[in-house]
């Protein structure tokens, strides 16, 4: 087998070409009972988690995943223990895995190290036998070496990456401000003959007025594609600086500035499909929302059963959002707050949410002030939501905090922090709950009962939880 990457590319503008001769390896994908695409009942239900790096840091040195038949899952005297028993996907910290609709493929990017940005591909065997398709596609020189991606519809990854430029009058301390240019990367990953279909560079569309005020998206991630497939969403970091406020340097020396309030809403950059092309800013009505939406390793919107595209203000806040699938543009006579639907007197925080099929979903989330992860169903028609009951609530998600400013987000070292995937089987919904270092269970939500209970147990280890369910 032959694999050609393309570690020597020098990435330039391309106005959505093709990439012709990706880094993919030509051997065992001409077998369809390899891979292809996802045309087979689901036999598996695929466990994730993640567990410390050298230094100990929790949930930081990888990620290990085993798959159980439905019937295990249900079973709350079946045992899993992921990290004596499981299979590693390949990625020096935690993978952002993926799966395909029926659940007998997943895939990954690797994230940072030497292989960092390189796309694998496994199809589900059962336990711990994953085969690895050596279908490999190496994005680092288009998406850098730890992407942010994820399936943006069935047999179609996006993966986006997005930085900000300061223009200043020189370098180093007392510069002052001139510009801000925020630029945007996209490449489309065909998962079902794993290659890069299609790539993009472009500044990221501001007015002149609101750069030079300092607006600027240094992160974009969670993309999804609409029900007309025509249109990609994406999440967005929006931030502003104070041009008139120097704050001090930076590592390279050049000075900064302070963060500053915005009045500009949720911020969802927009580009046609497949082409790329004709990128656009849409904003919610700031009335609504100014909290940002691009998630931290969990996906933040849904094509929903009517068409349009619910998005979570994840993972800050706690507002769904709607973007209509006539226009293109945010809804602004609809707001869910899972704040308001469930009567709480503190803030609540959506850490990560799945919608299943007609208006309804599971929400993950946190509330300030209260240690504890729990999960709510909503009805995203109705605007309610109901607190589901589950063990060791008071654990979950909560055993250590940590601010990452760069991102806008509050990272949380339990499972909640990094939980990046709800798991759907016909009615049945599938979530792993275990807090760092904590047994736990695989809960199912039944959606036609409106029901949940223990599943399989889940046993764990210091510094590690279980991150998704496929």
């Amino acid at each position: 087998m032959k694999t050609h990457f393309l570690k020597s590319i020098v990435w330039c503008s391309v106005l959505a070409t093709t990439l012709v001769g990706c880094d993919k390896n030509d051997g065992p994908s001409n077998d369809p009972q390899i891979s292809g695409p996802d045309v087979w009942e689901r036999k598996y239900i695929t466990l994730t988690a993640a567990f410390p790096d050298g230094e100990g840091t929790a949930g930081n040195g990888g990620t290990m995943a085993y798959a159980i038949s439905p019937e295990q899952a249900a079973n709350p005297d079946f045992e899993i223990n992921v990290f004596t028993s499981g299979y590693p996907l390949r990625s020096q910290r935690t993978a952002r895995v993926q799966g395909s609709a029926n659940g007998n493929f997943l895939y990954n990017i690797q994230y940072t190290g030497d292989d960092g940005g390189i796309f694998n591909k496994y199809r589900v065997e059962g336990a711990d036998k994953f085969e690895d398709t050596r279908e490999e596609v190496n994005t680092e020189p288009i998406l850098g070496t730890a992407p942010r991606w994820v399936v943006a519809a069935e047999g179609i990854g996006v993966g986006v990456y997005a930085s900000a430029q300061v223009q200043a009058t020189g370098e180093g301390a007392g510069a002052d401000f001139i510009d801000v240019k925020s630029t945007a990367r996209i490449a489309v990953l065909d998962l079902d003959d794993p290659q890069i279909r299609r790539q993009h560079e472009f500044e990221i569309p501001f007015t002149a007025e609101q750069t030079k005020a300092g607006y600027q998206i240094g992160r974009i991630d969670v993309p999804v594609l609409n029900a007309a497939k025509n249109k990609i969403f994406i999440g967005c970091n929006l931030t502003k600086i104070d041009v008139t406020e120097p704050s001090g340097v930076n590592n390279s020396g050049n000075q900064t500035w302070t963060q500053d309030e915005r009045e500009l809403g949720t911020a969802t950059l927009v580009v046609d499909f497949p082409s790329l092309g004709n990128p656009k800013l849409i904003y919610a009505d700031p009335a609504v929302s100014k909290t940002n939406n691009h998630g931290y390793r969990t996906m933040t919107q849904y094509v929903g059963t009517d068409g349009n595209v619910y998005q979570a203000t994840a993972t800050s806040g706690s507002q769904i959002l709607r973007i209509n699938s006539s226009t293109s543009e945010y809804d602004n006579s609809y707001n869910f707050d899972l704040k308001t639907a469930l009567s709480a007197s503190n803030n609540i925080q959506i850490r990560a949410w799945r919608y299943i099929k007609e208006g309804i979903g599971l929400v993950l989330y946190t509330e300030t002030n209260v240690d504890g992860g729990y999960i709510a169903v909503i009805d995203l028609n109705a605007k309610t939501a109901t607190k589901l009951a589950t063990d060791n609530q008071t654990d979950i998600g909560f055993s250590g905090r940590s601010a990452n400013q760069s991102a806008g987000i509050t990272a949380i070292t339990g499972t909640f922090g990094q939980f990046q995937h709800i798991g759907v089987h016909g009615n049945n919904v599938y979530i792993p709950m275990t807090p760092n270092g904590v047994d736990g269970n695989l809960y199912i939500f039944d959606l036609a009962t409106k029901q949940i209970k223990k599943g399989a147990k889940l046993k764990n280890q210091s510094g590690s939880f279980y991150i998704g369910a496929y």
